[in-house]
């Protein structure tokens, strides 16, 4: 029954916003897998110093585009600084070197 009632409710809800509702779980999906692709990296850069070269990216004219992949790369920077963060004040983690 509560099923019935979920199913219900996903179709209400797609319908006051124009089918969008459906797509927000796949944006959100999207949103994720793009921050855990930029903390990966954050983390490749810190344990063994290779760094993602923007300057071979070349989208138009500008340096547009290596500001835009600067502050992606910046969002995994935060991601990992708070991830360690976390786990250095926790009791499960501790320091080896």
């Amino acid at each position: 029954m509560s099923s019935d009632r979920y199913f219900w409710l996903q179709q209400f809800l797609n319908l006051l916003t124009f089918g969008l509702w459906g797509k927000l779980g796949r944006l959100t999906h999207y949103a994720v897998d793009a921050v855990l692709i930029s903390t990966i990296l954050a983390g490749m850069r810190r344990s063994t110093g290779l760094t993602f070269n923007t300057e071979r990216v070349s989208i138009g004219e500008g340096k547009e585009a290596n500001k835009w992949i600067e502050k992606y790369l910046g969002v995994g920077e935060w991601v990992m600084d708070q991830s360690v963060a976390i786990a250095g004040s926790s009791g499960w983690f501790h320091r080896t070197r």
